[in-house]
């Protein structure tokens, strides 16, 4: 049978299962089976199956996903990322947009303590919008902050997601880690700018009103109590990696034991919250290493049946260069992620999309961190980006879907931005990397 017709009855079939309500995972793991049995040779192909997807989970390399999301259960669940955002809101002074720049800021720190973008955007949420919204700010300047903040989390390490990306994509972990730092500290500083020249341009979307008057020190005492403490644990993190210290999997080891002292240095650790936390930990990383088995043994019967092999050279014997291809490649993950979460792209497209920026020469770490922002960006786009449902349940009843839409559309539009500054200059992506290797 022609690779075409194989390409489409996995496609088709895994669209099918998908659309008759069937989790994704399981939809995979059930177009895998079928595939193998057909492709690979019957029973043989389903063991040869079998054996792929336990050998998929026992890399070293994979170890930091359940480290990095500890990290972040632990930060949340104790209530110290909470008050790192106090501490923040007490350093920011009088300023226009004061508290949607509070977003921003906080939201950027806790993204270096978290790798969960729902965990960032809930506590900023839960947080600050009650008090947005009582000091009389406008959704467009209050909601759009939050999620977009709240998105950063899969760009800054610890992110579990770049290090499933990493996994599946065989891209270098380390080098995927550091090599988003710096565009999502340029993100941020976008969306830092533009709240400051919108409320300066109309202060009516985010009244001022009067701050508590504090000295100098009662300002500063809380930011070097409890922000400092924990900025030093990301420095730990990224610090060992580029400095070729430790591996991502000791980095991350680091990083949770300081996180788990932190906790209990401040005297926030308690038998209930670690027990949430590690649940969670454990609930989220058992669904992320299904996840691998699933993409891991749909790249084998994609490749085994050289649909994989077929669709390169179809896509570069069309004539298109590299960069028309580069863009054709983000406009389907963007259209993706109106339908799809994170995972489902990644497992859908990674197997295609790999192999064709490999023989384009693409650059694979430029390459995972274009499609770590398409994925960030993937979460705010309408009708089902899931930070949109996130803020909806954090919002007052008041809120219409249609306003949080409204209110992210700006912060989408710098983002994309900052995908063809990435596009334009990918040394950019590349300074940290280039010092961990040199």
């Amino acid at each position: 049978m022609e690779w075409y017709y194989i390409l489409a009855a996995l496609i088709g079939g895994l669209v099918f299962f998908m659309l008759m309500g069937l989790p994704v995972v399981f939809a995979f793991f059930t177009v895998n089976l079928i595939g193998a049995y057909f492709v690979m040779g019957g029973d043989k192909g389903v063991l040869q199956l079998v054996r792929n997807a336990v050998d998929s989970i026992q890399s070293f390399a994979l170890l930091p996903i359940p480290l990095f999301i500890f990290m972040g259960e632990i930060m949340f669940h104790t209530g110290i990322a909470a008050r790192a955002i106090d501490a923040v809101d007490k350093l920011i002074a009088k300023v226009p947009g004061r508290l949607s720049l509070v977003a921003i800021v906080g939201g950027t720190i806790f993204s270096s303590l978290s790798g969960s973008t729902i965990a960032n955007t809930a506590m900023l949420g839960s947080t600050l919008l009650p008090e947005m919204y009582k000091r009389g700010y406008t959704p467009s300047i209050s909601i759009g902050p939050i999620v977009a903040t709240g998105g950063i989390a899969m760009l800054i390490p610890p992110s579990a997601l770049a290090v499933l990306l990493g996994s599946i994509a065989q891209i270098p972990i380390g080098d995927l880690l550091v090599a988003s730092i710096i565009p999502a500290l340029i993100l941020a500083s976008m969306f830092f700018a533009y709240v400051v020249i919108r409320c300066t341009i109309n202060p009516e979307i985010a009244p001022a009103y009067d701050v508590a008057d504090m000295t100098l020190r009662e300002r500063i005492t809380p930011f070097f109590k409890y922000v400092l403490p924990l900025m030093s644990i990301f420095i730990v993190v990224v610090g060992s990696i580029i400095g070729g210290i430790a591996t991502p999997t000791e980095s991350a080891a680091l990083g949770a034991a300081a996180s788990l002292l932190a906790a209990i240095g401040y005297r926030r650790l308690n038998f209930a919250n670690f027990r949430t936390s590690v649940t969670q930990t454990l609930r989220f990383t058992v669904m992320t290493l299904f996840i691998i088995c699933g993409s891991i043994t749909f790249s084998q019967i994609m490749a085994f049946s050289e649909a994989t092999t077929g669709l390169s050279e179809l896509v570069t014997a069309s004539g298109l260069t590299p960069f028309w291809i580069l863009i054709g490649m983000l406009m389907i993950l963007m259209f993706l992620g109106c339908f799809m979460d994170q995972v489902s792209m990644m497992m859908i497209t990674i197997p295609i999309f790999m192999p064709m920026a490999e023989q384009l020469g693409y650059n694979i770490v430029w390459f995972g961190v274009l499609m770590l922002m398409i994925l960030e960006i993937s979460l705010a786009t309408p009708p089902f980006g899931l930070l949109l449902f996130v803020a909806k349940g954090a919002a007052p009843d008041s809120t219409t879907m249609q306003e949080i839409i409204y209110s992210v559309t700006p912060f989408i539009g710098m983002a994309l931005l900052v995908v063809a500054l990435l596009i334009a200059v990918p040394e950019i992506t590349l300074i940290l990397p280039n010092l961990i290797n040199r």
